[in-house]
């Protein structure tokens, strides 16, 4: 079965208006600003995504707020910054606990079990059996 991603660009550009609440024509100055690039077919036709669908819902909430397409453009471009960073965090923490777990395997190979036995000024003593 072939399942649709949310990068798969499928809707037209009338639908992915209605679906992101705003005008067809909304949309072509929005990719006219560069705040949102939709996929073209061969003929040149408008493609969009679920994800240009939820990108164009996030930039009307930037609008309803009361940012202007420049304003909206860089917090955008600060978001995907922030996202990409965010990523790159948890990449950094994941190669931390990594290691971690790596140098405390090699500790504990290093380790005497507690049944050997141990010589202390040419004495040997026993640990009692646990």
């Amino acid at each position: 079965m072939n399942m649709r991603t949310s990068q798969q660009a499928v809707y037209v550009i009338s639908v992915a208006a209605e679906l992101a609440g705003m005008h067809p024509q909304t949309l072509r100055i929005y990719e006219r600003r560069g705040l949102v690039q939709p996929a073209r077919t061969d003929g040149g036709n408008r493609r969009y995504s679920d994800d240009d669908i939820e990108l164009l819902r996030r930039i009307s909430e930037l609008v309803d707020a009361g940012m202007n397409l420049e304003g909206i453009r860089r917090v955008m471009e600060l978001e995907a910054e922030v996202e990409r960073l965010r990523n790159e965090l948890e990449h950094a923490r994941q190669q931390v606990v990594e290691a971690v777990d790596e140098a405390e395997r090699r500790n504990r190979r290093d380790l005497v079990p507690l049944r050997q036995s141990v010589a202390i000024f040419g004495e040997r003593l026993r640990f009692p059996e646990v």
